[in-house]
């Protein structure tokens, strides 16, 4: 018999954001541990399916930094970095400088594994979109790099996150960032009306990556650079990890290789692609910094 903790946990969202797969007895009981529920492996039953999965883990990270004491079901920070994962992924991959300019907040709903904003050479007076903007570390960044005479966009799905991100703004006492509401494969935005694409750690999340691609590439003017930190899969990939929806929204499972994620740019209309590994974050992937110029 399931209490009602252990029917919330069993949602397919919280599977993705209550628990770790060690903590699945504590989390529906011991009677379903390796079952059919808790943080058992599988995928959500379709893409849509997954896209809410995804959602609800980063707004369960957004939920975490803005309320003192938030809990995910199983208890802990859950929903959040972890100690082991601090070098790996989150605000320890920036500068000193850019954390200094940056409110803690910022730096806690990181979740990314790189610092596009130090790869993609702004210069004052660009415009730059950022993909799944979180809570808005790289946009707040990069605004600072293109000056009042640019502007920096963040597009995200998750309300509770656009909310952070405009509350660190508003304690950045940055000016010229605007906030998106949307997907990552539809972008709200004219044709060739920006001069950047960046992203952190989330194209791997998307289930329809060349579409993602395919809208870099239409809204960025002729000669519009792409600079993105990802995450690229090694070829032999297992099958085991690639079914685990613990390890989807953990940016591991749906991330492309470097083989399909240089095809996919190609596709797109994307030149000049450099993709380059920066440090492993799993034992068959590794975090990368991929560039591309859009063809003119």
């Amino acid at each position: 018999m399931t209490t009602s903790r252990e029917t919330a946990c069993c949602t397919p969202a919280e599977q993705a954001t209550c628990c770790d797969p060690a903590d699945k007895a504590d989390c529906c009981g011991a009677d379903h541990a390796g079952g059919a529920c808790g943080c058992r492996a599988g995928r959500a039953a379709d893409r849509s399916d997954l896209r809410e999965v995804v959602r609800e883990r980063y707004a369960a990270s957004a939920r975490a930094v803005t309320q003192t004491g938030a809990a995910a079901c199983c208890g802990g920070g859950a929903a959040i970095i972890t100690d082991e994962q601090a070098g790996l992924f989150g605000g320890s991959l920036y500068a000193g400088d850019d954390r200094g300019a940056l409110p803690d907040s910022a730096l806690l709903a990181s979740l990314g594994c790189g610092n596009p904003t130090a790869i993609a050479d702004l210069h004052p007076g660009e415009t730059v979109l950022d993909l799944g903007s979180g809570g808005g570390i790289d946009v707040l960044l990069s605004a600072r790099r293109v000056g009042p005479s640019g502007l920096a966009y963040g597009l995200d799905m998750t309300d509770e996150m656009l909310d952070l991100a405009r509350a660190n703004q508003a304690r950045a006492g940055v000016a010229n960032a605007r906030w998106l509401k949307g997907h990552i494969e539809d972008v709200p935005l004219a044709d060739a009306s920006v001069d950047v694409v960046i992203s952190n750690c989330v194209i791997n999340l998307s289930t329809d990556k060349a579409r993602v691609l395919a809208e870099a590439a239409r809204v960025l003017r002729p000669g519009g650079r792409f600079a993105v930190s990802d995450v690229v899969a090694d070829g032999e990939m297992d099958e085991a990890t690639r079914a685990d929806l613990a390890q989807y929204v953990g940016c591991i499972a749906g991330a492309l290789t470097r083989a399909e994620y240089a095809r996919l740019l190609a596709d797109a209309g994307f030149g000049d692609v450099e993709i380059r590994e920066t440090h492993r974050v799993h034992d068959r992937a590794a975090a990368a910094i991929i560039r591309a110029r859009r063809s003119a």
